[in-house]
């Protein structure tokens, strides 16, 4: 039979005395909390009976802070894995006693996300959230403002001149950065198209700008046709990626600036495409097989572990220190993946 940790062994553990151990147990005196989390993490870690409980010590001196989100397409990989970091942070944060409320944009429009940030703003302290960038939204946020709840805004930015932050990646160089990937691995030159959710996603507007210049600068011998509107959704981008592939038979490379890209590696697989350079967002199981395929170049990811802790610090300030005006933007650089690193 194993005997388990004792004090003792915890102290080792937490390079820490047993002294120092027995007063984040038991609460005698003042234990810095750095170094209580020490010992929490080190009892965690070797399964010491009473690790709930030192848990429990170093909460009671936490502020409570409850986080409101709103995330989009709540049946998708992405968006799923996104819900569950956040989760994470605020669940693993040492420094607050944080609350997690999750609701989800099922219509994708401006009323709807407006709806959802003055709900969250009821029940919340602070928020985070994707919304499209529009009147209606921008007066949520103002709203939600003016009663004290700051408001920041993920992957795609809204709402400027009144949310706290902006957390994501530099659209403009992301844009760019699919560009350069297509001029430099396409074959030859040819035309190059280019899906877009939607007008009002900001995140995909700075994209397509950034996408355009790379070429206009940089690579003039290809064409960069007229954008198409594929509303994120698999079914829409399938049928219009075969209709670009009819259209155009000098067709060298394709970037989707937002979701859909599942209906996009399902068209050039049906057609066994995969002489064709094609950049797409985000790791997905789906995304992942079609680098293994052949069929995607190279996709370029967000960073959502870095971003969600991050976030959820200055989310955090923003409620203790009510400090609402944030840093502006926040940008994480992103992620390469090309079928050698998967």
């Amino acid at each position: 039979m194993v005997n388990r940790p004792t004090i003792h062994d915890l102290a080792r553990a937490a390079n820490v005395s047993t002294a120092t151990v027995d007063r984040v147990i038991n609460g005698r005196h003042k234990v810095r909390k750095e170094t209580a989390q020490k010992v929490y993490e080190a009892a965690h870690e070797i399964g010491y009976h009473a690790a709930g409980l030192i848990k429990q010590r170093i909460q009671e001196k936490l502020p409570t802070v409850k986080f409101g989100f709103i995330l989009q397409k709540p049946k998708h990989y992405f968006y799923q894995e996104f819900a569950k970091k956040l989760e994470e942070a605020v669940r693993t944060n040492p420094n607050v006693q944080g609350k997690c409320e999750i609701i989800w944009a099922e219509v994708i429009s401006p009323n709807e996300f407006a709806e959802l940030i003055e709900q969250l703003s009821r029940t919340c302290d602070v928020i985070a959230g994707v919304a499209t960038d529009c009147l209606q939204v921008s007066q949520a946020v103002a709203n939600a403002k003016a009663k004290g709840v700051a408001v920041f805004s993920l992957l795609s930015d809204y709402a400027q001149d009144v949310r706290a932050s902006y957390f994501g990646c530099n659209n403009l160089k992301v844009g760019r950065s699919a560009a350069w990937m297509i001029a430099n691995t396409a074959k030859q030159p040819g035309k190059v198209g280019l899906f877009v959710g939607g007008v009002r996603w900001h995140g995909h507007q700075l994209r397509e700008t950034g996408f355009r210049s790379y070429f206009r600068e940089h690579a003039p011998q290809f064409q960069v046709i007229e954008s198409v509107t594929n509303l994120e959704t698999r079914k829409l981008t399938y049928e219009t990626t075969l209709d670009l592939l009819a259209k155009n038979s000098d067709l060298v490379g394709l970037y989707s600036a937002g979701g859909g890209v599942e209906g996009s590696i399902a068209a050039l697989r049906e057609e066994s495409r995969n002489d064709m350079s094609v950049i797409v967002n985000e790791i997905t199981p789906d995304t992942i097989m079609g680098l293994a395929d052949g069929i995607l170049t190279a996709v370029l990811a967000t960073p959502l572990d870095d971003l969600c802790y991050k976030l959820i610090d200055l989310m955090k300030n923003s409620v203790i220190d009510q400090t609402f005006e944030g840093s502006g933007q926040v940008f994480f650089p992103m992620r390469l993946h090309i079928p050698e690193s998967i």
